[in-house]
């Protein structure tokens, strides 16, 4: 199949991701925003990206405007009908994404493919949400969706090799490299990194190290760009916090159960970089450690045990 046309549902840091590099790559691309409310947030959000690429010299003015001008906003799903590929990047939760996924599969072409940029939920639920499923992939990208180079592309067994090859055309075309699985939870990475993340937080929340010693022993011990903290705060806690609760509900495995220092941070709120507050401090020019951590820390010294 012939991808020229391709939609985004979801306009938030991943959505908007996905249809900046889409636009870059040559396809029209239409956006439509999942949640009530105006549209301006998620223009600016593409907008403000490809001026700064343009800023920093990785992108001309000519190429800005030619990709801008490739991408419609929208509220509405029926904007999708002419796409011949759409990509469905909303919150990370079943219900709501078995909801659009049907909603998306109303909307489209009978011959369109639907992807979901799922992180973890298990293909073959989400698949039940529609009427034809032999069109349906997992399309996992990773954030920055501009700057990371990796999409695991998950089948269902009864999803169509013409589905799986048009997927990999589209990868390869937005200058990715796809990885091709099976329908299981987490597929390669997440199931990888979900453990490491919730060990480090853990190990924090024991008082083995601080934060910033945890991530610099994994930068200079492992070669890693950034710690498994600081990654974490990247991801975003509630990300983390999602994917834990769903791989630990689906594979059974102790090594993704979710620390409590992680649960009530997303309780309170404190989601990371987003929200300037999380494992770090973002507040202030450079980030520090969060130190309502350490005082929690100080006053709780069974905080593992609780909750």
């Amino acid at each position: 199949m012939d991808v020229r046309t391709v939609g985004v549902v979801g306009c938030g840091l991943m959505g908007s991701g996905i249809a900046e590099v889409a636009a870059l790559a040559g396809f029209d691309v239409v956006v439509v925003k999942a949640t009530a409310g105006s549209l301006d947030s998620a223009i600016k959000r593409v907008e403000g990206s490809l001026d700064r690429s343009v800023q920093k010299g990785k992108l001309t003015q000519e190429a800005r405007d030619a990709a801008r001008a490739r991408l419609t906003f929208s509220a509405d799903l029926e904007s999708l009908a002419k796409c011949d590929m759409v990509i469905e990047s909303t919150a990370e939760t079943m219900a709501s994404k078995k909801r659009i996924l049907a909603e998306i599969e109303a909307a489209i072409r009978p011959d369109a493919i639907i992807g979901t940029n799922t992180s973890s939920l298990p293909l073959n639920q989400l698949a039940s949400a529609l009427k034809n499923s032999e069109r349906f992939v997992g399309l996992h990208f990773f954030s920055p969706v501009p700057m990371m180079k990796l999409v695991e592309v998950g089948r269902l067994q009864g999803t169509s090799g013409d589905a799986v090859a048009a997927a990999i055309f589209t990868c390869e075309k937005l200058g990715k490299t796809p990885v091709l699985l099976g329908e299981d939870p987490g597929y390669i990475v997440n199931r990888l990194l979900v453990p490491y993340l919730c060990h480090a937080i853990e190990m924090l929340e024991m008082g083995v190290a601080r934060a910033h010693d945890i991530d610099t022993a994994m930068k200079l011990g492992c070669g890693h760009p950034l710690g498994p903290l600081a990654l974490s705060d990247l991801i975003g806690l509630d990300i983390v916090f999602a994917m834990a609760q769903t791989l630990s509900a689906e594979l059974r495995d102790k090594r993704f159960k979710a620390p409590t220092l992680l649960r009530r941070l997303v309780l309170a709120g404190n989601l990371g970089k987003k929200t300037k507050l999380g494992l770090y401090d973002y507040r202030g020019a450079e980030p520090v450690e969060n130190a309502d951590i350490r005082a929690a820390l100080a006053s709780d010294p069974d905080l593992t045990a609780v909750g």
